[in-house]
């Protein structure tokens, strides 16, 4: 199968697993006709989306006292203004795709996008790009491992950015600071700053409701950004705001 059938072929391998109880990879290679290394990347990602759980050759059903909560879906708000982001992205262009729930629900759509440069520190966005049929050049920063942001922070991770130049800067935010600019409480902030830097255009994608969330730490000042995505529902007087300081305000509209 192609990669274009690898979800597919994901649910083909659950099917087989819920009927059987057990899988072999062998012996789904051979059913799926491709390589044992593929059929180790599906069941390490049905394990990871807590589906099945691997062991030495294959994989077995979910014991019932480990299955927890589902993950929670992408919101409507994140895919349309994720839309929005992926329509401002130019043919062959180098751009870099921060870590963060909006910011990866730019990855499905961009299989259209021809000769992409993407450039990121979240291994989930890596394996995101990874899975598209006109799969872009993907680089990765390297650095030190932070579990609470779930991405390469720290001084590798910068030196390696400072490398390149880049078209494009997509980030997220957790609050916005009509005052400030985008705001967290994560104190690593520094490659956020470093991206910032190496990007021709800073773009902002944020849902509505992080505006005037209470966040000590000052990720990317206003003066750092160029344009900012959010929904229909953020006010008209922080759209005019903002624009008066010279941002590009997008709303995407939600569906009613």
């Amino acid at each position: 199968m192609s990669k274009r059938n690898t979800p597919q072929r994901r649910h083909a391998i659950l099917a087989l697993l819920n009927e059987q109880g057990e899988v072999s990879v062998d012996a789904l290679a051979r059913a799926f006709a491709t390589s044992e290394v593929t059929i180790r990347k599906d069941l390490a990602e049905l394990e990871k989306n807590g589906l099945l759980l691997r062991r030495y050759g294959g994989a077995v059903t979910m014991p019932q006292e480990l299955i927890g909560e589902p993950a929670q879906p992408v919101s409507a708000g994140k895919q349309a203004i994720a839309g929005l982001a992926v329509g401002l992205i130019r043919e062959h262009a180098r751009i870099i795709i921060d870590s963060g729930s909006t910011t990866a629900a730019m990855i499905p759509q961009l299989g259209h996008q021809p000769g992409l440069v993407v450039m990121t520190n979240s291994l989930n966005v890596a394996n995101a790009l990874r899975e598209l049929e006109h799969e872009p050049v993907l680089l990765m920063t390297g650095g030190t491992w932070d579990p609470h942001s779930e991405s390469f922070q720290g001084q590798v991770a910068e030196q390696v950015l400072r490398s390149y130049d880049f078209d494009q800067l997509f980030i997220g935010a957790a609050g916005l600071d009509l005052a400030r600019g985008t705001t967290t409480f994560n104190e690593l902030l520094g490659l956020s700053r470093v991206m910032a830097e190496v990007a021709r255009e800073v773009i902002v994608l944020a849902e509505s409701d992080k505006l005037g969330r209470k966040m000590p730490n000052l990720e990317l000042p206003w003066g750092s950004i160029h344009t900012l995505i959010s929904d229909e529902r953020l006010p008209g007087a922080a759209r005019r705001e903002l624009e008066a300081r010279g941002i590009r305000v997008l709303l995407a509209p939600l569906p009613h």
